[in-house]
């Protein structure tokens, strides 16, 4: 449980225990036997929580404004109780992946993992269980697709404050218009006045939304201002016991440099650093990042932001909730209800980038963040630190030395300053008063028009469910006269570009609007500029050599700019090209000319421009919208490369999740955005690499749901099994030209690493169940011996991957013949890697398809 009234997990009996065998749809008895777990597992609720509690078991809305550590979780786990005892499905949101992932461990403990799944756009596990864990934007995206259909009973919208949030407010606004039959408990510690949101979901549900608030802290707080240096500082606090201490930062970099400089200091006693090593001694840091991840938290030491791949967060949090890291370096992001115990918060500064300006912090960011000191059960108050601006420290320590000008230097250009009267102004201001921030999008117009043309009633018009939407959100009536012109420019876009269709009902006098047919199923625009990809598509000949790349190129410059990539990539241009430079004598005035010329790679950029100007040109909505020409994952596979190669290519080390993040996005654009009639095989070869690459990286989430799926959780494996394998094979088999481009994929994977000779990871691209065919690197080496002895190398280049020297052949239901020519460099091309594919078994349907049966000529 993470703000909650503290009691021992491993103690307490997991609430699932109290769930009735049957159905039970009596309020005051499902609240009896929650009531009943909580004493069981020694909870003492607070006023503010049995009120919320009563107020859900009567069938009303609820919005609980308490301060963070006073048990807001354990009011939401009430809810999701209430849904399991009545045989209903609820939903919890949150604004980050980190959040929503945590809270679907927590869940599990609690109800059983068979029952809680999770939904974040990069995983899906488990998703039509009845509790499910997602972010918000999964929510809203399925609420427009389905409606009332989407089956979200219940929904807990955590962080609710994001509400405000200009880029992301719609998503926890669609669901409050949109499911009229649900019911809501929305939550967070620093939401302002409610009443008007309250107003408008009384009105459209025609249920009263109670609030429930409080500003009482279990755990009260203490504020100290520090102008020492802030390595001082933290070895202050050690010594004073206020640790674990969170340390915010705003950039990725400051938090790796940061615990870097730590781990001078004695921050983890011997105890406490043999209790770590033997906590991770079987975790696998096995990425570019890994070896420097362990180093720190062998220190005591945890590193938390977006750039870390979830494994080592999810590791750094359970380390962190066993009290084993005293300090933990993260991003603001972690003040957004991330369950890590913290008894101090130290803010390395306040102010910080807020994606047009440096600027002082906001009232509400401060207060979420600093909400995260004190732990109930372990702290009888938190402490929230402020660290003076670094000019200052520096003044100080110059005069402590004597020094005639004692002021050190002042805040440089672009710095934000600030003091201890701006440290206090934060803590006594209310939070900002919280405003509707609606918007209309390409994917949301395009999803409530699929909804329309789905429910096929003859008395509705197709613009019915984009109108309602319009007409009941949050704005005032100019902004929604705007919003509807927004929404009728949209609907004539997406009809230019033949994504709808427009057809008279010979029932009716209306026009219908069709989804055109020949899009894939979970065909989407999500992206603001999805609509100039599928136009400018049309503009590619399929027939070109390098028509998938460019598709590529297409997709990735509608997709934001991953900022560290693209200095890393400029970065190492420039290095070559100083090099290349000093090797021809060029002299150092005009080097340094040309490095001003250095960009990060943009294949086909005069295309790309045309085409844009092109589109603005017709699509007057565009306005500010640009593009982001960028080379990333087209880089990535032309050089073939896997993701740990990339990343030490790039010295990506510290941003390694960044990366990952990305090219997660890219495939999911790739697959979903990109027409189906635009997909050539070598298309579908892209889109199959990057599945492949991506699978490989980081299963973390998948495999620990598994491991709570144990018979000792007293859950049904086989049932959970039952529905893996079924989501399997449709993921295998619902379309058979994906299916064959995996297949080459995997097999493009085993050839790369017999050409770097590099057995080990061979063996791992091949299935490891067949004692009839097991190989090991050694027997990989031995086959290929012969190869060597006639050739220098084996080919493994863009013409060894064209997509007819893979044979894929049927041979009976779910089986396959498979064979991969082997190119060499005098072109006799005689060997082959043959094999099979049998996934009859749906055991075997995990891991590599590929059975190796030899390798030869």
């Amino acid at each position: 449980m993470s703000d909650s009234n503290d009691a021992s997990a491993a103690a307490r009996p997991p609430l699932a225990d109290f769930l009735p065998d049957g159905r039970l749809d009596d309020p005051d008895a499902i609240l009896e036997r929650f009531l009943d777990w909580t004493s069981a597992a020694g909870f003492s609720l607070y006023a503010a929580q049995e009120e919320a509690l009563l107020e859900l078991m009567a069938g009303k809305h609820v919005v609980l404004n308490t301060p963070t550590g006073s048990g807001k979780s354990l009011v939401a786990l009430g809810l999701h109780f209430k849904a399991l005892c009545e045989g209903k499905r609820s939903f919890y949101t949150s604004p980050i992946k980190a959040l929503a992932s945590e809270k679907f461990f927590s869940l599990c403990d609690e109800l059983g993992a068979e029952r809680v799944g999770m939904s974040t756009g990069d995983a899906s596990i488990n998703a039509q269980a009845p509790v499910i864990c997602c972010t918000a934007e999964v929510l809203a995206n399925a609420a427009l697709r389905q409606g009332t259909d989407a089956g979200a009973d219940y929904v807990v919208m955590d962080e609710f404050h994001y509400y405000g949030d200009l880029e992301r407010g719609v998503a926890w606004q669609v669901p409050l218009i949109v499911l009229p039959t649900s019911r809501f408990l929305l939550m967070s510690a620093t939401l302002g006045n409610t009443a008007p949101v309250r107003e408008k979901v009384e009105r459209r549900t025609g249920v009263e939304m109670a609030l429930v608030a409080s500003d009482e802290r279990p755990v009260p707080l203490d504020f100290d201002y520090r102008e020492t240096s802030l390595v001082e500082t933290v070895q202050d606090l050690v010594g004073d016991r206020r640790a674990p201490i969170y340390i915010v930062n705003f950039t990725q970099r400051e938090c790796a440099e940061l615990a870097q400089g730590l781990t001078s200091l004695k921050i983890a006693d011997r105890e406490i650093r043999d209790t770590i090593k033997r906590e991770i001694r079987d975790f696998r840091f096995d990425t570019p990042y890994g070896k420097e991840c362990r180093r720190l938290i062998g220190f005591g030491i945890g590193v938390h932001h977006a750039g870390l791949l979830p494994k080592y967060r999810l590791l750094v949090e359970q380390l962190a909730q066993q009290g084993l890291l005293q300090v933990i370096c993260g991003t603001d992001t972690l003040g957004v209800g991330v369950n890590i115990p913290i008894r101090t918060v130290l803010f390395s500064k306040l102010s910080k980038y807020d994606g047009e300006k440096v600027a002082i912090l906001k009232v509400r960011d401060f207060k979420q963040i600093a909400g995260r000191a004190g732990r109930k059960g372990f702290d009888d108050h938190g402490s929230v630190v402020c660290q003076a601006p670094e000019h200052v420290v520096a003044g100080k320590k110059a005069a402590k030395k004597g020094k005639k000008k004692p002021g050190g230097r002042g805040p440089t250009r672009g710095e934000v300053s600030w003091n201890e009267k701006t440290f206090q102004r934060l803590i006594e201001r209310p939070p900002e008063t919280l405003r509707s921030q609606f918007r209309v999008s390409h994917g949301m117009v395009l999803n409530l028009l699929q909804y329309d043309a789905e429910q096929n009633l003859p008395e509705r018009d197709n613009f019915d469910s984009l109108r309602d939407l319009i007409a009941r959100c949050h704005e005032d009536d100019k902004t929604k006269r705007r919003l509807m012109r927004e929404a009728a420019v949209i609907v004539r876009s997406l009809h230019r570009a033949g994504i709808i269709t427009m057809q008279k009902d010979s029932r009716t006098e209306y026009r219908w609007v069709v989804v055109n047919d020949e899009l894939q199923w979970d065909f989407s625009l999500h992206q603001t500029l999805s609509l100039y990809l599928v136009e400018a598509l049309e503009a590619l000949e399929p027939a070109d050599e390098d028509y998938a790349l460019d598709v590529l190129t297409l997709v990735e410059a509608i997709l934001e700019n991953p900022r560290v990539v693209l200095r890393s990539q400029i970065h190492k241009a420039k290095g070559e090209l100083i090099a290349r430079l000093k090797a021809e004598g060029v002299p150092y005035e005009a080097r340094m000319e040309r490095l001003e010329e250095v960009t990060h790679p943009m294949p086909r950029l005069d295309f790309v421009e045309a085409t844009f100007e092109a589109f603005r040109q017709i699509h007057p909505w565009v306005r500010g919208d640009t593009l982001h020409p960028k080379s990333i994952g087209r880089d990535i596979y032309e050089r073939y490369a896997s993701f740990d190669e990339y990343v030490r290519y790039l010295g990506l080390q510290r941003s390694e999740g960044v990366v990952l993040r990305y090219l997660s996005q890219l495939y999911r654009t790739l697959a979903q955005s990109v027409p189906e009639r635009a997909k050539t095989e070598t298309v579908y070869d892209v889109q199959s690499f990057f599945r492949t690459l991506l699978e490989r990286i980081d299963s973390s989430l998948l495999e620990e749901w598994e491991r709570m799926l144990h018979p000792e959780l007293e859950v049904d494996p086989a049932q959970a099994e039952a529905h893996r394998q079924e989501l399997r094979v449709y993921e295998l088999f619902h379309d058979p030209k994906a299916f064959r481009a995996r297949v080459r994929a995997e097999l493009h994977q085993l050839v790369r690493a017999l050409a770097r000779q590099d057995y080990e990871e061979a063996a791992l691209c091949l299935r490891a169940d067949d004692p009839a065919h097991r190989w090991d690197a050694d027997a990989l080496a031995d086959a290929l011996a012969p190869f060597h002895d006639d050739y220098e190398r084996l080919v493994f280049d863009h013409d060894a991957r064209r997509a007819d020297r893979t044979l894929v052949r049927p041979t009976g239901t779910r089986t396959w013949d498979v064979a991969q020519t082997l190119v060499d460099p005098e072109g006799d091309n005689r060997w082959a890697v043959e094999g099979s594919i049998d996934l009859r078994d749906p055991e075997r349907l995990d891991g590599p398809l590929l059975t190796l049966r030899r390798i030869g000529v």
